[in-house]
């Protein structure tokens, strides 16, 4: 599939009336966890494209081409609105947190599986096992709160477990910038999966930091903040990734590029027939999206599309899949890492006066891991319960994780 050589519809055509803006939500008891991080993602998709356009609006001054981004941007909108309308009523904060999880797990493997680029690849690989130990301590709160068995939700297809604790996770600002990657050289491949995975963790750092005074209990509400924190470095850690000296023409053209990619994948890879027939139809828009981009970069800055992207056809389709192996042999293999300004390190390779030991002195009052909220959640369960929740295909692979008795604090720290 090349986009580039489809047949646009014109744009005020893609144009939606409020009834068709407002979508029936999926049922929560039956909907395939798929399903639901499919939305999730494109939701996560539709706005950074949004931030995006605001960006490039307040950063240009010509009124023409800001007037061409406000109409691509209200159709966005209007995307994103039917988008994250599909979630019922019913579902509540918690169990919609297990779905930006188990994306945030299921997409970075798939991604770290496809990438070509080392770089990328390693970035990948080590927020991997983050986001794995994040899904882990919102399932301990959602079985202790609310009764509910997290592995129902996300269908027994991603193993639920300790990764890198989260408490190991805090780390100085300046180890989260890594190498960006230049645009011109790489494969198209390694362009979409930054542009991707910058976004969805971005809609993760977004909700988090929405949502997470609306719960319900004070220490859901200090897991949400701090989970809130690492996905920030997280999006720092991706953005950093993405070519910063291409154009916001050429980015524009990424952007609607990859929308189409994931577009497609999604509606290639979905099994519910009416969000299959509602990736169809927002795939058609961005295709008139991408080509009004291609019209701008050809107008205000002389340039053909193939200066950004040489060949249109779509690399490997993006699918969503079970990866406990994958996950498994990442965590056997480097969950003692931490970040080291543009690489990665195990922690105790680190001088003893390296930035992370002094962050991590500071966010934990000097050590003082009973203020921490990810370790306080799983203590919590442990006290109640005699052992944390879980849900795992055999023993943890590595061995400090394996006591469901007691929830370790020094993996990946000391």
């Amino acid at each position: 599939m090349n986009p580039f050589l489809e047949k646009p519809k014109k744009i005020d055509d893609t144009i939606m009336n409020f009834k068709e803006m407002y979508p029936k939500s999926y049922n929560k008891c039956d909907v395939s966890p798929y399903t639901k991080t499919r939305i999730i993602l494109m939701n996560g998709t539709e706005v950074e494209a949004v931030f995006f356009s605001h960006n490039f609006q307040r950063h240009c001054n010509n009124n023409d081409l800001r007037r061409e981004l406000a109409l691509t941007r209200r159709i966005e909108q209007q995307q994103q609105k039917l988008l994250i309308n599909l979630k019922p009523i019913e579902e509540n904060i918690l169990e919609q947190t297990i779905g930006y999880e188990q994306l945030a797990v299921d997409l970075t493997a798939r991604l770290a599986k496809m990438e070509p680029d080392t770089n990328v690849r390693n970035a990948l690989n080590f927020a991997l096992l983050e986001d794995f130990d994040h899904l882990y301590r919102y399932s301990d709160l959602l079985e202790l709160e609310y009764g509910i068995l997290p592995e129902k939700l996300v269908g027994c297809y991603t193993e639920i477990m300790p990764g890198r604790p989260t408490i190991a996770q805090h780390r100085y600002p300046f180890d989260s910038v890594k190498q960006a990657t230049n645009f011109k050289d790489a494969e198209l491949s390694t362009k979409l999966h930054t542009m991707i995975i910058t976004a969805a963790e971005q809609q993760t750092m977004n909700y988090y930091m929405n949502v997470g005074s609306f719960y319900t209990s004070e220490i859901g509400r200090k897991l949400f903040q701090e989970i809130g924190m690492i996905e920030e470095q997280h999006v720092s850690q991706y953005g950093s990734l993405i070519d910063p000296t291409a154009t916001w023409l050429e980015m524009l053209l990424m952007h609607e590029y990859t929308e189409c990619y994931l577009y497609y994948s999604c509606f290639m890879d979905e099994t519910d027939p009416y969000v299959k027939c509602i990736f169809e139809c927002f795939f058609e828009k961005e295709v008139a999206h991408l080509h009004k981009a291609v019209e701008l970069l050809q107008k205000y800055e002389g340039k053909d599309y193939t200066s950004v992207i040489p060949d249109g056809e779509f690399p490997e389709l993006l699918t969503l899949g079970p990866n406990i192996e994958y996950v498994r042999d990442i965590l056997s293999q480097t969950v003692n890492n931490t970040a080291n300004l543009e690489g990665y390190i195990p922690v105790e390779q680190l001088p003893k006066d390296a930035s992370f030991f002094k962050y991590q002195n500071i966010v934990t009052n000097c050590n003082d891991i009973c203020i921490v909220p990810s370790h306080l959640i799983i203590d919590k369960y442990i006290n109640k319960n005699c052992m944390d929740y879980r849900f795992e295909i055999c023993s943890n692979p590595i061995p400090a994780l394996q006591n469901r008795c007691e929830d370790n604090t020094t993996v990946g720290r000391v």
